[in-house]
């Protein structure tokens, strides 16, 4: 938010799973409940808007939330009562629309860590880059001049 980048919280069935958890500071943000694992329904506002070029994916379950992702056209990305159409991981259809995906590495998390690291090891082979918060929040800053600097790092 400092940084003045776009962000959302998709939440899965929250009313069976409970909300996201305030530790994480997000109360603020726009929430999307969703039963599909894909984020395509929520996201689809933000990837339709020409200035995002980079997106930074990060949560719970990176074997189906963070890399699963929509079951619709490119004409009409939405999520379908009924599956159909070819399911997409979610780095492979970012990166079709030509946007660079970024995962955010220690900010993505799975029940099992076999389910993590091969979610991982399957995002990079689609050409996802794999980072950490630091990494990234000084790719955003530019510069240790940066105004925000101090509140950031």
């Amino acid at each position: 938010r400092i940084l003045g980048v776009p962000a959302l919280v998709t939440e899965q069935r929250p009313d069976v799973l409970g909300p996201t958890v305030p530790e994480l500071g997000a109360q603020d943000l726009p929430r999307y409940p969703k039963t599909a694992f894909s984020m395509v329904g929520a996201a689809g506002p933000l990837l339709g808007d020409p200035k995002i070029r980079s997106v930074l994916l990060c949560g719970i379950e990176a074997q189906a939330c963070i890399l699963f992702w929509g079951l619709g056209t490119p004409e009409n990305p939405q999520i379908h009562p009924k599956i159909w159409g070819i399911p997409k991981q979610t780095a492979l259809d970012l990166l079709e629309r030509g946007l660079d995906v970024h995962v955010v590495v220690d900010a993505c998390s799975s029940r099992s860590q076999v389910e993590r690291t091969l979610a991982l090891a399957r995002l990079r082979q689609a050409g996802a880059f794999l980072s950490t918060c630091e990494s990234l929040l000084l790719l955003l800053l530019r510069d240790a001049a940066h105004p925000h600097f101090k509140q950031v790092r």
